[in-house]
């Protein structure tokens, strides 16, 4: 009789030949534009084929199962879209097929050391780090998560080398998140964030970037590193934006647009939706505006959170918003194929949380060398260079308790769980500890006593009312969202909820 865990090693076989034909495809889409599409529809039509069996085997909540299918399917035709309309750099097409879609997608990593970390520790590893090179930002936002500011903290060339280094040769990760501060005033013996870019040029890079320093000469270089896509933060249109950014910083965004369109470089926005703009980011106007007429090709959407400058719990977008931006959030990608993820209301697409160095997932290197699960946890129980002092490697940050234990809260959670035989997976809607399950990560830092990065985190972490908010902020999510979790990931096959908007 075949066993459960050799029908695993079986699908994963098949699947390791399904990619090997797959990959033997990518370079004909760097000269031949109908191949991109015609491409495309066979990977489209192998994922649906793929959705439809794992929903029957019912081992994951079919809605989930649904919405992950969903967002691969809007991330492919974005793609395709851009290479058939001549609206990307020949570099970034090779790029962006090679290693975006090819090694860091389709394959998950390389496959050979993502083995040889499961061989060792029992599961997959990460898919990616994010680092924050440099706490300096030439903003200074409301409300920034990071609390950037002029100062001059920042990580060493030589660790921040060795950490892109080691996410490849430990994790097999060819993804990499960059964030601030600015990452555009890094600056470490003569080194800058582009250095590194292009240094590992088997590397894909996200960056969140405030776009304020991107000129012609910067999009240009990006163009031909073909290996970087820059997020650019609004909050809107106009009036958003320079709300919070500052006066001007609106125009200075559009024209680093212009430049990044130019130079047919593949670009975004990142969108943090607070009470005050909840209403605004997803309409109508705002899409058409970036999409169309500004030719953005992707978009990543942050909730506020209460961490970092000036935090408070009154910026926090209403329960009744947050179900607003889910029911919108899904409809874009159900019915327009916008590669739009929400952090928190695509956690159906991601099964959960991805913090900590879950499979998949990823952890937090900062300025300083604090380590935390997340950017949006500010506690950390180690710092990278104590860790590099000792001999010791990513592998050892990964495996401290504190991230064992919220890996652990994961799968308790419902990661990783076979529907049909484990039973319950708790709402993927609301996946995060910190935001929506606060009851259940503060029993975690009290055990760990994990640093907070900065004042504003021990602050929050020693106030009273900062808990009651957001353990009551939580109940009223819940009530909104739990009913559509039950209904439609996990007694239908989903999609009703997300097509009817």
């Amino acid at each position: 009789m075949t066993t459960e865990r050799e029908r695993v090693y079986r699908r994963r076989q098949a699947r390791a030949a399904r990619l090997r034909t797959i990959s033997r495809f990518i370079p004909v889409l760097k000269t031949i534009k109908p191949a991109a599409y015609l491409l495309a529809n066979s990977w489209e039509k192998q994922l649906r084929k793929n959705t439809q069996l794992a929903m029957a085997r019912g081992n994951k909540p079919p809605g989930a199962v649904r919405d992950r299918a969903e967002m691969g399917i809007a991330i492919l035709r974005t793609v395709s879209r851009a290479i058939i309309e001549d609206r990307l750099s020949p570099q970034t097409v090779q790029k962006l097929l090679n290693i975006l879609i090819g090694d860091a997608i389709i394959k998950e990593g390389e496959i050979p050391i993502r083995e040889k970390f499961r061989n060792q520790f029992g599961v997959t590893p990460p898919g990616f780090l994010l680092i924050s090179p440099t706490k300096k930002c030439n903003l200074y936002c409301i409300g920034c998560y990071a609390d950037s500011d002029r100062t001059e903290i920042k990580l060493s060339w030589p660790v921040l080398d060795r950490l892109a280094t080691e996410s490849k040769e430990l994790w097999g990760a060819r993804f990499l998140v960059i964030s601030g501060g600015e990452p555009l005033l890094y600056e470490d013996e003569g080194h800058s964030l582009m250095d590194l870019v292009e240094k590992h040029g088997d590397t894909f890079f996200l960056m969140y970037t405030n776009g304020t320093l991107i000129d012609e000469n910067m999009a240009r270089r990006m163009a031909r590193a073909g290996n970087i896509m820059p997020a650019i933060s609004v909050e809107g249109l106009r009036e958003s934006t320079d709300k919070r950014r500052g006066r001007g910083v609106f125009d200075r965004i559009l024209q680093a647009f212009d430049h990044l369109r130019k130079e047919k470089v593949f670009y975004g926005i990142s969108v943090t939706v607070t009470r005050d703009n909840a209403e605004e980011v997803f309409s109508d106007e705002v899409i058409d505006f970036y999409f169309n007429q500004q030719g953005v090709h992707f978009a990543w959407v942050f909730q506020y959170m209460p961490i970092g400058r000036a935090f408070t719990l009154d910026l926090l977008p209403s329960p009744e918003q947050r179900l607003r931006l889910y029911r919108r959030a899904w409809e874009l990608v159900y019915n327009r194929h916008i590669f739009l993820i929400d952090f928190w209301n695509s956690g159906t697409a991601t099964h959960g949380c991805i913090s900590a160095g879950r499979s998949g997932g990823y952890l937090v290197v900062n300025w300083d060398g604090t380590v935390t699960p997340c950017v949006f946890v500010p506690y950390s129980p180690v710092n990278i260079y104590e860790i590099y002092g000792q001999g010791k490697n990513l592998n050892d940050v990964w495996a401290h308790p504190f991230f064992a234990d919220l890996r652990q809260w994961q799968r308790d959670y419902g990661y990783g769980k076979n529907l049909a035989v484990e039973g319950l997976v708790r709402n993927w809607i609301m996946p995060c500890p910190m935001r929506d399950h606060f009851v259940d990560l503060y029993p975690l830092l009290q055990k760990h006593h994990p640093h907070p990065i900065d004042d504003n985190a021990a602050e929050a972490l020693a106030d009273p009312e900062y808990y009651q908010g957001l353990v009551e902020y939580d109940r009223k999510v819940a009530a909104l969202l739990d009913p559509i979790w039950e209904e439609n990931y996990l007694k239908h096959p989903a999609g009703s909820e997300q097509k009817s908007g």
